[in-house]
């Protein structure tokens, strides 16, 4: 019974996820309601992005500049230019602000991208499933409830702007599962043959424009 009683006041805290805005760039947007007062504690969301969707970098550099945006990404180096089938999965630390009307409340937001994809047969879009955040806290000048948060392996401080270390702790009792979808349109395989040929006379055709132009205008020595 004790068990069940802590389990119970343990899942008190939610997290939520919405991908804003439409096509290849949306925002991100992260909701934290902790169960329990966590005052002069940092809290984040580690969000796990599949090899279908990143942040850019040099993006969040500027959004941090202007202190829009604060988080951490691992790895920091990105190919923004590689699609889903040559990248690598990435983790996202996602520092969160406290709302102004609840003392419990916090969010986030940040731009996020989702990559081309293979060719597809019978459908035309792709799905790139995010998964539900871990949230986190780093409360180093006070405690947290043995009972209901356990250290995590997060090698990184309490926020983006210090260098000192902190301890990372996550739920012991994970907030129900939910999951975000990102629907990615793609081409056919169908129509790989006639994308080809168009893309063949295309370039042949304004290779052609571009001698003649040269022969006719240009002056050679």
């Amino acid at each position: 019974c004790v068990t069940l009683d802590v389990q119970a006041a343990c899942r008190d805290t939610t997290v939520t996820q919405e991908l804003l805005k439409e096509g290849f760039h949306r925002d991100l947007l992260v909701k934290v309601e902790l169960g329990e007062d966590a005052g002069g504690c940092a809290v984040a969301a580690q969000v796990r992005l599949p090899a279908g969707i990143y942040v850019d970098p040099y993006e969040l550099a500027t959004l941090q500049q202007h202190n829009l945006t604060k988080a951490v990404l691992f790895p920091d180096v990105i190919d923004v230019e590689a699609p889903e089938y040559l990248a690598r999965d990435l983790v996202l630390l996602l520092f969160l602000e406290r709302e102004a009307r609840c003392s419990r409340c916090f969010r986030a937001a940040v731009p996020v991208h989702a990559r081309y994809h293979r060719p597809a047969q019978g459908t035309e879009e792709a799905l790139v499933v995010l998964e539900s955040p871990e949230v986190l806290l780093c409360c180093c000048h006070s405690h947290l409830s043995a009972e209901c948060w356990e250290p995590a392996e997060v090698d990184t401080p309490c926020s983006s702007d210090d260098t000192s270390s902190c301890q990372w702790h996550s739920t012991k009792h994970r907030p129900a599962y939910e999951e975000s979808m990102l629907r990615v349109p793609v081409g056919l395989r169908d129509h790989s043959s006639l994308v080809c040929s168009l893309t063949l006379l295309t370039t042949g055709l304004c290779s052609g424009l571009i001698l003649a132009a040269a022969c006719k205008y240009g002056h050679f020595l």
